[in-house]
């Protein structure tokens, strides 16, 4: 792997290698702490002695100052932190939209009233998000949205729907975009967080293709926000929202390691190799090397990257490039792997089917869904011709 942090780097990456293999249970390798369909997984001895360690040492939440919980790592040593976690199989239980979206949201735009209150649970892996942004009319156009938020004189109170909410059955709390100003668009939204344990809150699941309900309607009827759980100015949401959003984009432009086999491994298995112990089909070979290329110069792309912020760990546009590449490429190996297990691959139930290419399938269909989450592919490549490449809008005319 290319050095972009020198020697000192280096030194932190061998520290976290030895601390990671010290403290990470060997029997969860792999694992997470959701299961698909079925929400959060049971909590093993192993579970709660990793959520403890990585809490107390601060990796949960690796570049967060260490008064809200965090581990104050530098953006590089935070991206060696989950190489070296990737290398093993080692996941983040404090992994969510807690970590990744609003708890960075917060520390940019937050009262230091919420930070004590929000952060220190987010990087004790205590509490859940979900995000409250789209609803059945506002959607691409998110800056439509209708759900009222109204001033109620010692608290708000909020009605409306909203739809995609990402894991709110089983959220704590809710981020949400909020209408406080009818006479205007983007300058009448609020942003509010609403607690999800309350008689005015009602979560129906959405069951989806892959067989399983990451996805919600979620309705809120006379729900209530208290007053200093506004996040930012009255009627500023829409400037924090996006904010959250590249947050968002930013942690979804991220790879995840492979704790199973990868497409080139599961080739020869299931193809076999000719006399030179190649991946005997030469099509297929070369499309798994062009995809595993692609996927190792995303990573390094990720490391100049970070080297070339110079101390400046927040996301920009550019997050919308990163976004999109890595569901590009996440989709090509899924579609690679599918392709390679011929009919095995197409297994959903049944003995005949292993667990392997039984979930495998349902990934496959669950990673659809990347190129239209944190904003479809569609939208990312209006931002980076606008922001990036500084051309018109082509709603104009010539």
């Amino acid at each position: 792997m290319a050095d972009f942090g020198g020697a000192d780097l280096e030194t932190f990456r061998a520290e976290a290698r030895q601390w990671l293999e010290e403290n990470f249970p060997k029997s969860l390798r792999g694992a997470d702490d959701m299961t698909p369909g079925e929400g959060p997984v049971s909590e093993t001895e192993d579970r709660k002695r990793w959520k403890q360690a990585m809490a107390e040492k601060g990796w949960g939440t690796p570049t967060w100052p260490k008064q809200y919980g965090g581990g104050e790592l530098s953006g590089p040593q935070a991206v060696v932190l989950a190489d070296e976690m990737n290398r093993i199989g080692a996941y983040n239980p404090m992994a969510g939209m807690g970590v990744a979206m609003i708890g960075p949201t917060l520390l940019e735009y937050g009262t230091e009233d919420q930070k004590a209150r929000h952060l220190p649970p987010i990087s004790r892996g205590e509490i859940r998000w979900c995000q409250g942004y789209s609803e059945p009319g506002a959607g691409s156009d998110l800056a439509s949205l209708q759900t009222r938020c109204e001033d109620a004189g010692d608290h708000w109170v909020i009605n409306g729907q909203k739809i995609w909410t990402s894991g709110a059955q089983y959220a704590d709390w809710c981020f949400c975009l909020v209408r406080t100003d009818t006479t205007k668009k983007h300058e009448g939204i609020s942003f509010v967080l609403i607690n999800m344990h309350q008689p005015g809150v009602e979560v129906r699941p959405i069951k989806l293709i892959a067989g399983h309900s990451p996805f919600c309607e979620t309705f809120f009827t006379n729900a209530r926000a208290e007053k200093n759980d506004m996040v930012g100015p009255l009627n500023g949401g829409w400037t924090v929202g996006k904010r959250l959003l590249q947050f968002e984009r930013s942690g979804s432009s991220r790879p995840r390691g492979e704790a199973g086999p990868t497409p080139a491994e599961l080739a020869k298995q299931y193809i076999g190799v000719d006399e030179k112990g190649r991946i005997a089909d030469v099509d297929l070979r070369s499309r798994i090397a062009a995809n595993d290329i692609d996927r190792h110069a995303f990573v390094l792309t990720q490391y100049r990257a970070i080297a070339e912020a110079k101390g400046n760990q927040s996301p920009s546009a550019a997050t919308s490039i990163m976004k999109n590449a890595n569901t590009v490429i996440t989709q090509q190996r899924q579609e690679l792997t599918i392709e390679l297990m011929g009919y095995q691959g197409l297994g959903w139930e049944g003995d005949a089917f292993s667990e392997l290419e039984r979930s495998t399938v349902r990934s496959w269909l669950s990673g659809k869904a990347t190129t239209i989450f944190a904003g479809s592919y569609e939208v990312q490549n209006n931002i980076i011709s606008k922001r990036i490449l500084g051309l018109p809008d082509t709603t104009q005319s010539n």
